[in-house]
């Protein structure tokens, strides 16, 4: 292959048998149950990077469940985001994500920054409570449960909350081990169409791993649960800083 056809053809590897397809990446049916809870301040700054901030120790648990999505297929991943601001606008930074499908932890990593690694989550009901898990190997390591549907939420403010941004520490290491690539990464969700939206009381144990470590963001106290079913767009992202360069170091 010509050295202009490799510059031409290459998006992900393998070159010629690439492990996810180009975008756009829609997905249909996508289910979710977030349970925001209180945890540690000191907890937290030890995970959050600068430049973002926090102001409370908030942190969102998410099990999603993905039946339909283009290219990335049928898959369920569960993690934690935490309500962060950047430059003064508020977002989403997200910590630890967890699922059991190798493409989209392929195109997670490679092309946004996502922090993907591979575990087994689950998300369905089990007769009148929404129940999602999480575990890692053999081990449970999550296990978050809400009420059924108790009370309908507006759909327009649940749009809402989903089109903030997101925030990713993107890190791909050079072949001598260090990072060739240390951004931070802004992405929104895209043509969001709400199906549904629900709270319900909730309650979340996180137990501790030494490969899944989600529990050393502790569940202090349970604030709130929804459950969300939505169509929408997982848009391409942005570069907003660099760690790497220096002229953002001396800005900062």
């Amino acid at each position: 292959m010509k050295i202009a056809d490799v510059r031409k053809t290459a998006y992900a590897m393998p070159l010629t048998s690439p492990a996810f397809p180009p975008g756009p990446y829609r997905f249909i049916d996508r289910e979710y149950l977030i349970i925001t809870y209180r945890t540690d301040k000191d907890a937290l700054e030890k995970v959050v990077p600068e430049p973002l901030t926090f102001d409370e120790p908030i942190v969102k648990y998410e099990f999603i469940r993905m039946p339909d999505s283009t290219g990335f297929g049928d898959y369920t991943e569960s993690g934690q985001v935490i309500p962060v601001k950047f430059n003064g606008v508020a977002g989403g930074y997200t910590h630890a994500m967890f699922l059991n499908d190798g493409p989209p932890i392929y195109g997670g990593r490679e092309l946004w920054g996502f922090p993907k690694k591979y575990a087994q989550p689950s998300l369905g009901p089990d007769k009148d409570t929404f129940v999602g898990t999480l575990d890692y190997g053999s081990v449970r390591v999550a296990t978050g449960t809400m009420g059924y549907k108790h009370k309908a939420l507006d759909a327009k403010a649940v749009a809402k909350s989903l089109a903030v941004p997101n925030y990713l520490l993107k890190i791909i290491p050079h072949v001598d081990g260090s990072p060739r690539i240390l951004e931070l990464v802004d992405y929104r969700l895209e043509d969001v169409v709400i199906k549904g939206a629900w709270s319900g009381p909730a309650a979340l144990n996180l137990r501790p791993h030494a490969l899944a470590p989600i529990a050393e963001l502790p569940v202090r106290e349970v604030i709130s649960a929804t459950h969300i079913l939505a169509d929408l767009t997982l848009g391409l992202g942005k570069v907003v800083y660099d760690y790497l360069d220096q002229k953002e170091e001396r800005t900062s």
